[in-house]
Formats: structure tokens, sequence, C-alpha cells
């Protein structure tokens, strides 16, 4: 049975074990010449920005990928010092702090780029080029006059622009790498433009977790995997395609400590609106966490969490900070609920969840309250 720490009503566990397990799978995936990069931004897919970062600065990761330029500093402030890379926009006003923290940024549309050149102190950058998934970044046609910008500027920024990159929008199926392959081919366009106007041994990466799974070709200098390292896979597709030959070990565990059991009689009303009534007589277990902790309000009446091993029945509305459930026998206050992770031989995963709320396991991890403490054990 799950211990509970001193003093936390819930929290979120990091097994370390299982996250080297999936740095492993990646590292044997992409080699040694290739860089491999966690994404860590969004609190790290949910599982802590800090705790995570340490954990997989410890395994040997080459760089970090943040989405905002508050990330990177308060991972520096934290006393990582690998290399950061801001995948989302910088403001200007802000390039002098990435200067002084050594972080790189991304320069994706002209009027960056041209802030870029008035800045009196000019970060590293990475131009993103967008190559079909119509978000973020230079257009391929583009090209020749970001290029004519950079050669009009002073000689300095020319040398700090050290990469070029792009995000596939569909890498989620072996079978079907049609726009995968189309993007690509356009990134390598981009790539030998900007190799042929002078700016040579720029790194070059494309391939998030998906476009890392699908294979080599895509690998380039870099890959930037951030929820296959949390054990995650990014599509059914890819883990029925790829599961026995990489495995990858989920490494996030919620869990709740159960504040009360109390007797329900048949037919008693439980929550507001009164959409649930005991079945029977029997006991129900309140948990001390709700909508406000992550657990969705779609989960009313249909979700489940785990107490002694058993799959327990969510009973009427998630509320904003409380959670009751159908207990099990024996239970008692101090039990471990768990809400996401395993429990003996019984287990619930994110993408569980997010299939019983029509949403991804993406969404659910990263809406998990970033003021619930992360623990590694």
């Amino acid at each position: 049975m799950p211990r509970a720490p001193r003093n936390l009503r819930t929290w979120v566990e990091i097994d370390a074990r299982a996250a080297k397990k999936n740095y492993d799978a990646f590292r044997r995936l992409v080699g040694r010449r290739v860089k491999l990069w966690s994404v860590v931004k969004s609190n790290a897919y949910g599982h802590g920005l800090y705790a995570f970062t340490k954990l997989a600065e410890t395994f040997g990761v080459d760089g970090f990928c943040v989405d905002s330029l508050v990330e990177g500093i308060s991972l520096r402030k934290s006393g990582i010092k690998r290399p950061i890379l801001v995948l989302g926009p910088t403001l200007p006003a802000l390039f002098n702090e990435a200067v002084k923290h050594k972080i790189t940024i991304t320069i994706s549309n002209f009027e960056a780029l041209r802030a870029l050149m008035r800045a009196r102190r000019v970060p590293e950058f990475h131009l993103k080029i967008d190559t079909g998934m119509h978000r973020q970044g230079f257009y391929l046609e583009d090209l020749p006059r970001v290029i004519a910008l950079l050669n009009a500027s002073t000689p300095g920024i020319k040398t700090l622009l050290k990469g070029m990159y792009t995000h596939f929008a569909a890498a989620k199926d072996m079978r079907d790498v049609r726009y995968t392959e189309q993007q690509f081919k356009t990134f390598e366009a981009a790539a030998g433009i900007l190799n042929g106007a002078g700016f040579k041994n720029l790194i070059r990466h494309a391939s998030a977790t998906g476009g890392t799974l699908l294979g080599p070709r895509y690998h380039s200098d870099a890959v930037r995997v951030g929820i296959g390292f949390h054990g995650v896979w990014p599509s059914p597709e890819l883990e029925r395609q790829l599961g026995k030959k990489i495995k990858l070990v989920p490494t996030l565990a919620w869990r709740a400590i159960v504040s009360e059991v109390k007797p329900l009689k048949k037919g008693d009303a439980v929550g507001y609106e009164c959409t649930a009534r005991a079945p029977r007589d029997m006991a129900m277990a309140v948990i001390p966490i709700g909508y406000w902790h992550g657990f969705p309000r779609a989960l009313s009446n249909r979700g489940e969490v785990l107490i002694r091993g058993k799959r327990c029945n969510v009973l009427g509305r998630v509320s904003m900070d409380i959670l009751v459930v159908a207990a099990p026998k024996g239970a008692k206050p101090g039990d471990i609920a768990t809400l996401i992770g395993r429990d003996g031989r019984a287990r619930i995963t994110a993408d569980e969840l997010a299939r019983h709320t029509g949403t991804t396991a993406y969404e659910f991890l990263t809406r998990l309250n970033p003021l619930m403490e992360r623990i590694v054990v």
C-alpha cells in the first residue's frame, strides 16, 4: 500500500527509476551523436518543473526546452547549468535577461527579428520555420528576406544564430507519414537555403516525441522529447506499433489521503444537486481534492480512484476541493487514495482518465495543480 508523506493531504510522486528507463529508451533510439533535449514546459507536463528537470539533468540530457523565458530563468536560479532553449516568444524587453542567464531564444517572425537587430544586447537564438503546422515560424518564401536582414545587421548578430527548427503537426502514426515527410522536405529545403547563404553549422531539430519515435530520418541534429520521458505515448497508434519494441514506463502517481469514512443508507443523496444516491447501505470515503487540484468535474459519477488496491466509484459531483467515493471494505481515515498510478495490482493511467473526459493525457497531466508538491521517489 502507498505511504503518505508527512503533513501532506495530496501530492504527486515522480518515479526516478521509471524516468531513467524512459531516458535510456530514447538515448538508445537516437544514439550519442544526436542531442537529446528534455522539454519541460508547462511544469514539465505536470510532473514538476524543478523536480523533474533536476532529475533529468542527472541522467545526462543535453539540454532543456521551455515555453517562456520566465521558466528558463527559474531553472537557472534553481541551479540548472545545461543549455536552455525557449520555444515560445520572448518579449524584446527581456532580451537582456536572456543574455544574462545564457538562455537561447526563438525568433519566429519579422517583428521579433527587427527587435533583435535593434537590441543593445542580443542573446543566442534559433529560427523557427513553419513547414505546415501554421503556428509560429517563417515560411520558406520568407527566408530570402530573413537572410537579407541578418546580412544587413552587425556581424555579431549573425554569429549568435545557432540553430533552426520546425514542429511536426501529425507525427502520430508510422503507417501514415505523408504530412510529416512533406514538412521534413520543406525543412531540409530551408536548411539548404540558409546553408547556401553562409549560415553553416546550424543545429537542426524537427522532432518532438512523436517524430523521434518515427525513426532516425527525422532525428536531424537534436530531438525534443517531452511527454515520452514521462512514459506516456503521444498517440495510441504509436503505442500499438512500437510498444513491443520500446518500453515506456509512466513516471507519475497522484495520491491523496482519505480524510473521512462514514456510512450511507440506501437512497441517501451525495454531493451538489443530489446527482447520486446510495444504491444500498454502504460506506463512503471523503478525499480532500477536487477540480481545483486537477480532477475534472467531468468525472462526476463516472470516475474511479484506488483505495486499498480496489477501484472505487466516484459518488456525485466532483467539488472544487472535495471528492466522495464508494469506500472499500476496511477503509479508514488516513488510507491513501490513488488518483493516477498503481496500488497493488490495480492501476489508473492518465490516458484512461483522459478518455473518460474527452481529452488527451497531455491536457490532463498539465492541468494538475502546480501547487501540489512533486516528490521524487
